[in-house]
């Protein structure tokens, strides 16, 4: 395949549609759907990649809306949208159970959405608030693992474990994986029975066993690195393929203070996830605050980035060596800042 489209949020109130050409290494505008609010973060359904789902990260209280993809990627007019119950929705992402979970940043709380069974751009409003206890919650990202619901909360240093309580839209916090005081776990990844969390605070990346649940909710760390000069911001896990023998993660930097900006740009730091989870390198993006990073195309071969701050618009980068380094073929700035990103092929 040589032409791929992806989608790209933003804190604006529009999605643009960019189309990589492998061949050529172009990366261009298609077009751009107004969207409403700051649809900060989107999510393709699991099995119909025609349907769309959004956030409106917009205080004091943000939304959960759904679309249609047609051609080109163009997006059609919101089909439904619903509240997100607090502020500031920073993450959505539908589950194998046809419902769709949303965090808000700001609210210290989450849903999980039902959504109609013959029609899943229709919400249903029988869910209950998931409201976490902690004297400050930030929840920052969901990921579905077997019938639990994992869900990391940069303000209260712990990875919730949520399993539904009896009905499609009632979950419950069952348990908890504690991190590092002060650490901020922001986003997370799962390799088996491995989680692998990164701190937006503490700048690191860390290692640890996933105890059995509900109890013993606690795992004790393996490993613990620093992966970028501060703030800390996206995970992107890619296992092995033919192509790419090993697995390796990427994750990015998003300084948002002091130091100034290295005149490079962010950094994308490479780990080797086995024999032992290790930095072996760092690639220099030209980006300001890359929260927006996604793995795609053939074996997940490409990445494609951009901050949120800064005119260094969206780039996109091939895995070389097998994984262990990466390349810049791409940038397009006809939009400097993008937030978030779905390939569509």
């Amino acid at each position: 395949m040589v032409n791929f489209n992806i989608l790209a949020g933003d804190f604006a109130p529009f999605v643009v549609s960019y189309l990589f050409n492998s061949d050529t290494n172009s990366l261009t505008v298609l077009n751009q759907s107004p969207t409403g609010g700051n649809c900060s973060w989107i999510s393709l359904h699991p099995t119909n990649k025609n349907i769309l789902y959004s956030v409106s990260e917009v205080s004091p209280i943000g939304g959960l809306q759904s679309f249609t993809i047609g051609p080109e990627g163009a997006l059609s007019s919101p089909i439904d949208t619903i509240s997100s119950e607090g502020d500031r929705p920073a993450f959505t992402v539908p589950l194998s159970t046809g419902q769709v979970a949303v965090v808000n940043f700001d609210g210290g709380n989450a849903l999980v959405v039902p959504t109609e069974a013959e029609n899943p751009l229709e919400f249903v409003s029988s869910f209950t608030p998931i409201v976490f206890d902690a004297p400050i919650s930030h929840p920052h990202m969901v990921l579905e693992h077997g019938s639990e619901v994992f869900i990391p909360d940069l303000g209260a240093d712990k990875v919730w474990r949520l399993v539904e309580d009896g009905a499609p839209g009632v979950f419950k916090v069952h348990g908890q994986i504690d991190q590092p005081t002060g650490s901020g776990p922001r986003h997370i990844a799962i390799r088996g029975n491995t989680l692998y969390t990164l701190h937006e605070t503490a700048s690191t990346l860390t290692q640890q066993d996933i105890p059995s649940a509900p109890n013993g909710t606690t795992g004790p760390l393996i490993a613990n690195f620093s992966g970028a000069v501060m703030r800390a911001a996206e995970i992107q896990l890619a296992e092995a393929s033919p192509s790419f023998p090993e697995p390796f993660i990427y994750v990015s930097n998003r300084n948002i203070g002091d130091p100034p900006l290295d005149p490079r740009g962010e950094a994308i730091t490479i780990f080797r996830v086995e024999p032992r989870l290790e930095p072996i390198g760092f690639v220099f993006t030209g980006l300001d605050q890359i929260r927006g990073m996604e793995l795609g195309g053939p074996e997940n071969e490409f990445l494609i980035a951009s901050g949120v701050a800064g005119d260094g618009g969206t780039i996109m980068l091939k895995r070389m060596e097998g994984g262990r380094n990466l390349e810049i073929l791409a940038r397009n700035t006809e939009f400097p800042t993008r937030s978030t990103f779905v390939w569509l092929n």
